[in-house]
């Protein structure tokens, strides 16, 4: 090959990277360099998972990304809503209230700018006490008995109370980040956590290795009870999930949902939740809770927060889902 040719194809092939990268550059048009995903308070699932996939999602696209601690789905909501954060993490109920403008963050507000992004994983209701309490049941759980119920305005906070009372339960209630109600809970500061995570929970996992725990169950009827009062399924939290359990624990539940900011560009969020969506494993590696973050759980939604358009794409697409045109923001 003379240095002429070679010069010309080497020419020809620098000239292609360069459109390569100008399309790059054009189809990323209105990107963001960097993102923030609110996720809740460090010990919870929320941040382990939140900030587990923002990584990911950061080292896919090449972007700068990271969890943010927040007060949990409530004000995630309020944030994504007023675009301080790109993403954030959400479960239906708390959702449901602050698309109707019943948050108690922002009441009377609609936050119809926090769009869904992606299935994420159940919430399951559950309670942890020390062995040395004596707490095995719910009716076990003394009067007055102090029951940290998580971060002010949380999932937990907002409606594991209301459960506790629906149950009959008379308690004082505390408020704080899983972390710090877990210490509280090993010094005798607190009798029961109410946990409403994904599980494992991180700060029961830790627990669990410091100390004797008992993680206790609902009775069916109780189970019942609570089913016909709240909107919630009924679950079953795995005799794998904590070394205590020595068979499944009877529980509650909510769907969580990734949700993004409605003006994030939709070629941006479509590519955001195919990484999230086209390898399961790599999530489940970030937590256990991510082998519900499936495609075919798109429809536990159901219409409560109105998709983001690229994320419906994506569905649509991969997943076979058929959302109306009304249940996608801008449709």
């Amino acid at each position: 090959m003379t240095f002429t040719v070679f010069t010309r194809m080497t020419a020809i092939a620098a000239a292609s990277v360069a459109m390569a990268g100008s399309a790059t550059a054009e189809d990323r048009a209105g990107w963001p360099e960097s993102f923030t995903v609110a996720t809740a308070s460090q010990g919870g699932t929320y941040f382990a998972y939140g900030s587990g996939w923002a990584n990911l999602v950061a080292e896919e696209l090449g972007l700068t990304g990271a969890g943010q601690v927040s007060g949990g789905p409530g004000q995630n909501m309020s944030l994504v809503h007023a675009g301080e954060v790109e993403f954030g993490m959400t479960t239906m109920g708390p959702a449901a209230d602050s698309v109707a403008g019943l948050s108690p963050i922002a009441p009377g507000i609609p936050m119809t700018n926090a769009c869904a992004m992606f299935p994420m994983y159940q919430t399951p209701f559950s309670i942890t006490a020390l062995s040395s309490s004596g707490i095995t049941s719910v009716d076990t759980i003394p009067a007055g008995a102090r029951i940290g119920f998580g971060p002010a305005g949380s999932t937990s906070d907002t409606y594991f109370p209301l459960m506790m009372e629906e149950l009959g339960v008379e308690f004082d209630r505390r408020n704080g980040g899983w972390s710090d109600l877990g210490g509280q809970l090993q010094d005798g500061l607190l009798d029961v956590i109410a946990f409403a995570a994904g599980v494992p929970v991180p700060a029961v996992s830790q627990l669990e290795v410091q100390t004797d725990i008992n993680i206790v169950e609902f009775t069916e009827e109780e189970q019942a009870q609570i089913l016909e009062a709240f909107p919630v399924a009924p679950f079953e939290i795995g005799a794998d999930t904590y070394t205590t359990l020595e068979g499944p624990a009877r529980s509650v539940s909510m769907w969580n949902f990734a949700i993004a900011n409605c003006d994030l560009p939709d070629d941006f969020v479509h590519a955001v939740v195919d990484v999230i969506m086209s390898d399961n494993e790599r999530m489940v590696n970030i937590h256990r809770a991510a082998r519900s973050t499936l495609p075919e759980h798109w429809d536990k939604n159901n219409g409560v927060i109105a998709w983001h358009p690229g994320a419906a794409r994506w569905f649509e697409e991969n997943a076979g889902a058929s959302i109306p045109a009304d249940q996608i923001h801008g449709g």
